[in-house]
């Protein structure tokens, strides 16, 4: 039976976990960096984290939970789901925490991988899943003078909760995902809040509800009712999907929904214009919010549009030359999503470093694997990040795929697989003519490298990711006998 080492102890990995367990496969370890399961969930606390896809839908598709206490549940409860699922599955004797991986190295040899951690400790296996995810890497914006602000700071990612911002005078950098979610929660403590905002997002109405127990009760004792409801969602998020790339009518539809939320929440218009977007919808994340614009719309808050030049150690400098004072800063600057893997080092055949290969920007084979790195799988890889839907469903196909090629390795021992180079450049050839049909082109955002490649994002629906990813297709591969 194949060994398999794991690197992530996130969705990923506990998703890859019980793929390979429920298929026969129990001879695998995850190694996670830090001390306790959960990934992104485990470590964004800052107030009122919560998912932005229902939770019916944001959750494995066999591990079901009728109980959510709300439809877009809260970082706790999804943890605490995490948590749940691999205790039952008997998980947490399977992954070593505090094992930061440094390198991987695949010897032609042996047609094993060895794994390094910073503790100096060193494993083998046949197979290598890496489970790290896209947003595991806080980003701080370069403005100059940042070390020499004289008050507390810190990234949202990295919440600093020994921070005490009641009655202070707090500056938010950045109006992302994060920052429409903690900025309602802090507003009513600060003094006055500036919140610093270059480009506007598209915020959406979060149509929000708690779950009374007559739901709950429905879908415990209704067989196929949580089925149902997860399949409702579902369809809605493909649906939208739709509008990406193949009808843009949906995509006005949705945009005239937005603009109708800005409008209803933000009578003041020279605020109101603040918060307008001046890019299409979806060239940016979606954002999903019913307190957002009211909190801006309160009188200890001013939105700054003017382009910040300098950290000073009052505060904070913009283009026009004033300088805005600020106890606390807060930089809601998203994360590093285009560095995959970074800073592993991971070695191919011959040596050969990913980190080059990618030089020009990450690529694979469905997001997958990668050739000259043979027995290498990625789960949430390259190009299959969601503009919508639940990144839950795209880990299931891959999972499953990668499952897959673990079940030829063992029914061919002594062997080891490499997606050829031909069939992975006609993909990514193909799926880059496809995204330039999309709105991800036309505003900067963390989709994108530095050179404009979309590193990110699967132009589709989950559904025909799915489909590509639903059985290995042999002629796309090599098996190599291993002479060692």
């Amino acid at each position: 039976m194949p060994s398999v080492i794991i690197i992530g102890a996130g969705f990923g990995g506990l998703g890859m976990a019980i793929e390979l367990q429920r298929n026969g496969f129990g001879e695998f370890t995850i190694l996670e960096k830090a001390a306790d399961l959960g990934g992104v969930w485990r470590e964004n606390t800052y107030p009122g984290a919560a998912c932005d896809v229902p939770s019916p839908l944001y959750s494995f598709s066999r591990e079901p939970k009728p109980k959510w206490r709300q439809r877009y549940s809260t970082r706790e409860d999804i943890w605490a789901y995490m948590r749940g699922v691999a205790e039952r599955h008997g998980l947490l004797d399977a992954i070593v925490f505090g094992a930061d991986v440094t390198e991987a190295e695949f010897d032609e040899s042996t047609g094993r991988w060895t794994v390094s951690t910073a503790d100096g400790v060193t494993r083998t296996a046949d197979i290598l899943v890496s489970a790290v995810g896209q947003l595991s890497r806080p980003a701080m914006p370069a403005i100059p003078g940042i070390e020499r602000f004289a008050g507390e700071s810190f990234h949202s990612a990295q919440w600093d909760h020994s921070v005490d911002l009641d009655g202070r005078r707090v500056a938010c950098i950045g109006t992302g995902a994060s920052a429409i979610q903690y900025i309602p929660e802090i507003q009513p403590r600060a003094a006055h809040l500036t919140v610093f905002q270059r480009t506007a997002p598209w915020v959406l109405p979060k149509f929000d509800t708690d779950y009374k127990p007559v739901h709950q009760r429905i879908l415990v004792e209704i067989p196929g009712m949580p089925v149902a409801e997860r399949f409702s969602w579902w369809a809605i998020a493909e649906f939208v999907a739709l509008g990406l790339v193949e009808f843009p009518g949906i995509v006005r539809m949705v945009s005239r929904i937005a603009e109708k939320h800005l409008a209803e929440q933000v009578t003041d218009p020279v605020l109101r214009a603040k918060l307008t977007p001046d890019y299409p919808i979806g060239c940016k994340r979606g954002l999903f919010s019913n307190d957002f614009y009211p909190a801006l719309c309160e009188p200890n808050v001013e939105v700054e549009t003017t382009a910040i030049t300098e950290i000073v150690p009052e505060g904070i400098r913009t283009a026009d030359g004033v300088t805005h004072p600020a106890d606390v800063i807060i930089y809601g600057t998203g994360f590093k999503g285009t560095e995959f893997l970074w800073p592993m080092k991971i070695r191919g055949r011959g040596g050969r470093n990913l980190s080059d290969v990618w030089e020009g920007g990450a690529h694979a084979y469905l997001g997958i694997t990668v050739p000259e790195f043979p027995n290498f799988f990625m789960v949430y890889g390259p190009n299959t990040n969601l503009g919508v839907g639940s990144i839950i469903y795209m880990i299931e196909s891959q999972a499953r795929y990668i499952r897959h090629a673990i079940q030829l390795l063992a029914e061919r021992p002594h062997t080891f697989l490499e997606v050829r180079p031909e069939p992975e450049r006609a993909f990514n050839d193909a799926l880059q003519q496809r995204l330039a049909r999309t709105p991800w082109n036309f505003c900067t955002s963390w989709y994108r490298t530095a050179s404009g490649r979309i590193t990110n994002n699967w132009p589709g629906t989950t559904r025909s990711y799915r489909r590509r990813t639903r059985k290995l297709h042999l002629p796309d591969y090599t098996f190599t006998p291993i002479r060692g």
